[in-house]
């Protein structure tokens, strides 16, 4: 970024969808949405120089296998851990390379299955790889008392933000109805056929009390295919470009997160009003524009929290007034502020927030359909723990 003028673009996606690929090997998923992302940017195979992978081995293909199945001759490789929340670091990764000159078009493929979690724990399959990092789980999982999935601590958040700011608990059902409605517009979700009601969300079982079955996101299998470029080298190209005009990147500390909010005090050191905290809105700066001037905002729903707690870390509302602020369809087609319009994680699929990203672009290039925003300029992806990235067309 110089002076505030885009300098990369999204000119290509592709994803194989959002499903059951048990039977599908990870290659074959790779290649297809590689495939697909092609036929959208009008490249040729042989033009991609970068190859950026978010979630390598054990749950998806490392780099250096990567490359020589997909026949991608690379002098820019790079890839993320084996986990869930860098679909923007991958990108910002990759623009910063496109920046410096480092790769020409770089492409961006996630793909894992979900499906085969259920193995882990049977003959075989003693447990996921992913639970012997040291010091703990990925999501910060505390085995030794009793915290050992995700959604443990994204119920320990919900409890402290319900006790903290004394709001209604069964609100959060605003959230699951949306992006359930958004889904019934997208014929690529998984739930897109039938609506989500007030009554449904709250008849549904407790997973760990006070998360119920629909603040949890869908797990599907998918692969996703995303290439990127210079802006100059993107005005050549078919599609009308997505720019990055501004990103910053996963925020870490003692007062940060996952399923959590900075100043709720959950696995942080301070309790504090997130408002007397700065720093969250350098980003808007940066991108030449005014949070008003949003008109569509995407995060990672791995629960339905996560959108609460991300609409205030960006600053759409004051801490403790999002269970309000999302009433009324606020946040669906029409409303002040969209938000996930292809249903998100909840309803779309779980995908790490590829699916999402390549929901932007399709706004911003007009082409979202029945879910089209009439008149959308700039779209921000952004999650509760602070990455983010603006994107305009």
């Amino acid at each position: 970024m110089t002076g505030n003028q885009p300098s990369v673009a999204v000119v290509g996606i592709g994803t194989t969808g959002f499903g059951n690929f048990s039977d599908v090997s990870l290659g074959k998923m790779y290649n297809d949405a590689l495939e697909a992302a092609l036929t959208d940017s009008g490249l040729r195979r042989d033009q991609i120089d970068g190859l950026l992978i978010q979630i390598g081995s054990p749950r998806g293909l490392d780099y250096d296998v990567v490359a020589p199945q997909l026949g991608l001759d690379v002098r820019f490789a790079a890839q993320t851990w084996a986990h869930g929340r860098w679909c923007a670091g991958t990108l910002t990764h990759a623009a910063m390379a496109i920046g410096y000159g480092l790769t020409d078009y770089a492409v961006c493929i996630a793909g894992y299955k979900n499906s085969l979690f259920p193995r882990h724990g049977t003959p075989g399959y003693p447990g996921s790889a992913e639970g012997v990092r040291e010091g703990g789980g990925p999501h910060a999982e505390t085995p030794h008392v009793g915290m050992s999935a995700p959604m443990a601590g994204a119920a320990m958040a919900l409890n402290r933000y319900v006790s903290h700011y004394g709001v209604d608990r069964d609100k959060l059902g605003a959230v699951a109805i949306a992006q359930r409605n958004w889904a019934l517009k997208n014929p690529l979700a998984v739930q897109n056929k039938k609506p989500l009601t007030q009554e449904e969300y709250l008849a549904s079982r407790y997973v760990i009390e006070p998360i119920r079955l629909y603040d949890c996101s869908y797990p599907v299998d998918h692969a996703t295919a995303i290439i990127l470029t210079s802006a100059d080298r993107a005005r050549d190209l078919p599609q009308r470009p997505v720019f990055l005009r501004g990103f910053d990147g996963v925020h870490a500390g003692p007062n940060e997160f996952v399923f959590g909010r900075p100043g709720l005090g959950i696995n942080e050191a301070e309790i504090f009003e997130l408002e007397s905290k700065k720093g969250y809105d350098a980003v808007y700066a940066r991108s030449g524009i005014d949070r008003s001037d949003i008109g569509a905002f995407y995060t990672y729903d791995g629960f339905s929290t996560q959108v609460i707690y991300t609409l205030e870390r960006f600053g759409f509302c004051k801490g403790g007034e999002g269970f309000d602020w999302v009433q009324n369809g606020r946040i669906e087609a029409n409303g002040d502020l969209p938000v996930n319009t292809s249903g998100g994680h909840l309803s779309e699929g779980h995908t790490n927030g590829w699916g999402q990203t390549m929901e932007v672009v399709r706004q911003l290039r007009g082409a979202a359909g029945a879910r089209q925003i009439d008149g959308i300029r700039f779209a921000q992806w952004g999650t509760t723990v602070g990455d983010t990235i603006i994107y305009g067309n």
